[in-house]
């Protein structure tokens, strides 16, 4: 008899194991688009899903499409949450989709910025070329840093900072079709990756990197990761990062670094990071640069000083100071972020201070001094040379033979100098110089324009072909570069004694009636705004018919 009630009692638990194992995960948290995910506890073998939440409009035919894998059918999908009619569903119902069913696909990485020297080794045939801004980054491509920088950003918004001397494997770059979730894996092979995570959806979305001596798997943090042969370093600044050897990760809190050593089996320690310095207040707008950034002494032997485009997220430099200050300088206008951090004596960066600030740099006028006004010259290389009025501005001169500057024939190189040669040398004529500065990029002011004449002569005006149409010649010249005019001469006799036709022209040809019968010659010159002209060229024969 108590066999029979040990039996059935057993019985019971073992049906009662199975229904609650049949009931739907209750743990959910808030995802893209009002939708959800639940997930089972580590310790349940349920199988993951994502509830979608329909919105107002919506028909579950087109969810099915947007959503399933190919290979799914939609009818699954109601079988799986116990609808009989795809009518019955409407706004605000839960759909409950596993995790396996949503589609997938590749989705590349974009690059937001490249400073210095930065290839990338295609994953499909192994081809180097430099890494560039908005190149797409794919599954198996490779990035190796010399001595440059970049910042990628994923499919899902995240963004990794490649710092020097490194290189980074993209092993994996999928998008679980429209509902928000992805599976990066990555792995820093040598030198320092920083991150910015966003916040990963429980029970789909997976963010990991992977080095020779460890592993960092998150779900939305900011943390830095560096490895050598032999070490691997972890720094997390917000959320938290699993972290450790394979199969033996721990979770790292932010204000905390980790190290991985291979020396020992699983050996890993945990510091406390150097606290975040406490950095003194900045005008937040810069008027003009240098500007010097400083911070209350803390014991700390260096700092690291980084500063990113506030917009963009680009890393514009980083450096290592030993001293309480810094100069900031050689940026254009813009919003930045300046991230500063005590350095402790494993050379790993602690908290930072975060300081955001405005750079607002306005170009003024540069003051001209030589050539003056008017002034006439004997070089076909003159040199130019202004006053600078401003801060951190460049200049260069420009030369135009209008006051307009409508057709500007030279330059010089932009520079910070208050001095310049023109880019090529000025054939004689008359032209128009003035100094254009530049400041923060974007700000601009231009000087007044100064006349300038170069000494010399034209060259010779030469014909090119002559044409005998009827009782008409036409006349072809080589045109002048600096002439403006052309003037025409048609005698009877070679000496052009005896003028019998003169004429003004803007063009390089010209239209005769002659007389047939008789030899005619014709000759130019080109003439200038300037005092200058040509001699005259040599003459030419006519003769008609």
């Amino acid at each position: 008899m108590s066999q029979c009630v040990t039996l059935r009692t057993l019985t019971g638990l073992l049906l009662l194991i199975s229904a609650l194992a049949a009931l739907p995960v209750q743990a959910e948290l808030s995802v893209t688009r009002g939708s959800q995910a639940a997930t089972a506890t580590p310790e349940s073998n349920a199988t993951p899903e994502w509830i979608y939440t329909v919105r107002p409009g919506e028909h579950f035919a087109e969810i099915a499409d947007a959503l399933l894998s190919k290979d799914i059918p939609a009818i699954r999908l109601l079988q799986h949450n116990g609808i009989d009619n795809p009518a019955k569903v409407g706004s605000g119902d839960n759909l409950r989709i596993p995790l396996a069913w949503l589609q997938r696909q590749p989705n590349p990485a974009r690059v937001n910025s490249v400073t210095g020297s930065v290839q990338l080794i295609s994953g499909s045939d192994g081809t180097k070329r430099p890494l560039t801004s908005d190149s797409l980054i794919r599954v198996g491509d490779e990035i190796r840093s010399q001595a440059g920088t970049a910042t990628i950003e994923l499919a899902d918004g995240s963004v990794v900072r490649i710092s020097p001397h490194s290189r980074l494997a993209f092993n994996r770059l999928t998008q679980y079709g429209k509902s928000g979730m992805v599976d990066t894996r990555l792995r820093l092979n040598q030198g320092e990756i920083e991150t910015q995570v966003k916040p990963v959806i429980e029970g789909g979305s997976r963010f990991e990197i992977e080095t020779p001596s460890a592993v960092a798997a998150v779900r939305g943090t900011m943390f830095t990761l560096r490895t050598a042969p032999g070490m691997t370093d972890l720094r997390v600044t917000e959320g938290e990062v699993s972290f450790g050897p394979p199969g033996q990760t721990r979770r790292i809190p932010a204000g905390y670094s980790a190290s991985v050593s291979t020396a020992g089996v699983g050996r890993m320690s945990i510091r406390r990071l150097p606290p975040a310095p406490e950095i003194n207040p900045l005008p937040q707008q810069l008027k003009q640069l240098p500007a010097q950034l400083s911070w209350t002494p803390n014991g700390a032997n260096s700092h690291r000083v980084d500063i990113f485009d506030a917009e963009s997220g680009r890393w514009i430099n980083s450096n290592e100071v030993s001293d309480n200050d810094f100069d900031i300088n050689l940026l254009d206008n813009g919003r930045y972020e300046i991230h500063l951090a005590a350095i402790d004596n494993r050379g790993m960066a602690g908290m930072p201070g975060v300081m955001s600030f405005e750079v607002d740099l306005q170009a003024r006028t540069a003051a001209l001094e030589q050539p003056e006004p008017g002034a006439t010259v004997n070089d076909d290389m003159p040199e130019f040379r202004w006053q600078l009025r401003g801060e951190n501005e460049v200049a260069r001169v420009e030369i135009a033979e209008d006051k307009d500057f409508g057709n500007t024939i030279a330059t010089s190189e932009w520079a910070p100098d208050e001095s310049a040669l023109p880019s090529r040398p000025l054939t004689p004529g008359q032209y128009y110089w003035r100094v254009v500065t530049e400041a923060g990029g974007n700000s601009v002011a231009t000087s007044e324009a100064r006349s300038l004449v170069v000494n010399g002569t034209l060259p010779p005006v030469r014909i090119i072909s002559v044409n005998y149409v009827d009782s008409q010649v036409r006349v072809f010249w080589q045109k002048v570069d600096t002439a403006t005019d052309y003037r025409l001469q048609l005698s009877e006799e070679p000496g052009f004694n005896n003028i019998i036709k003169e004429a003004t022209l803007s063009d390089t040809t010209a239209a005769l009636r002659l007389i047939p019968g008789r030899r005619y010659f014709v000759r130019l010159k080109a003439l200038s705004d300037g005092p200058l002209e040509s001699r005259w060229g040599p003459g030419r024969e006519l003769f008609l018919e």
